[in-house]
């Protein structure tokens, strides 16, 4: 990608007779905007529509920042105005259910649990069925971490996708992926798009010393926008991601 994109910048430069580092600069910034094309739909499904919940499934591995990142968008359409359902389909972690329910009570979104090591699938199918009943705006599913690798776990992943569509359709399956992680980020992103169809990516831990480069592949390669950012620990630390502030924040 980094090869493609010096390329693409070097036949620019002659082709435009570029002669000034500024000049080369603002160029760059140009080549790596297009490269995240600014022109693609970035936002969330998060409205009710055909008299039921929009059904977002949030997935990725351990670590990345899931439950948070769950928490801090049930947050967000909560002070939009929306009625939100909190699914926590994470039974393998008791710490995963009480932090969902800690975020749910910050938010004011209900939130539905099932017995620890439960199945995940009834959780997930339990919570749009209450959304659907109390006339929510949106599902929010909240799955266990899981490792690309395991193939037992991306199976039940489906399961859990499966389940959830026999009553809705699940609008948005959003993979967080840790800004930090590189290349790996991308065989994970591969992964999880062949078991559930991701339709966007949450860039989270873009408040370290890393810049989150992976973007570009994971867009390139899967086709997939990233979708939102998440900037830091804080309550409100989720943000929309702007392809051309995120070049700024690059070339800064």
């Amino acid at each position: 990608m980094t090869a493609e994109l010096v390329e693409t910048l070097r036949t620019e430069i002659a082709t435009r007779g570029v002669r000034t580092p500024d000049q080369a600069r603002a160029l760059l910034r140009d080549v790596l905007s297009k490269a995240l094309d600014p022109s693609v739909d970035r936002s969330v499904a998060a409205l009710p529509h055909d008299g039921r919940p929009a059904v977002l499934l949030v997935v990725g591995v351990n670590g990345t920042g899931k439950t948070t990142t769950t928490g801090k968008l049930a947050r967000v359409l909560v002070a939009d105005g929306r009625h939100v359902v909190l699914g926590a389909a994470d039974t393998f972690r008791a710490a995963a259910a009480e932090q969902l329910a800690t975020w749910g009570e910050r938010a004011g979104a209900a939130v539905v649990r099932g017995p620890e090591g439960g199945d995940p699938a009834s959780v997930a199918f339990d919570a749009v069925k209450r959304g659907t009943a109390d006339g929510a705006d949106a599902v929010l599913l909240d799955t266990a971490g899981r490792l690309h690798t395991k193939t037992g776990l991306m199976d039940e992943l489906g399961k859990v996708k499966r389940v959830v569509e026999k009553q809705a359709e699940v609008d948005e399956v959003l993979l967080v992926l840790d800004a930090t992680t590189g290349q790996n980020g991308l065989t994970q992103a591969r992964v999880f798009g062949d078991v559930v169809k991701v339709t966007g990516i949450v860039l989270t831990k873009l408040d370290g010393t890393a810049k989150g480069g992976i973007v570009f592949r994971v867009q390139r390669e899967l086709g997939v926008p990233v979708k939102l950012v998440g900037l830091g620990e804080g309550p409100d630390d989720l943000a929309p991601f702007e392809p051309t502030a995120f070049v700024d924040a690059l070339l800064a």
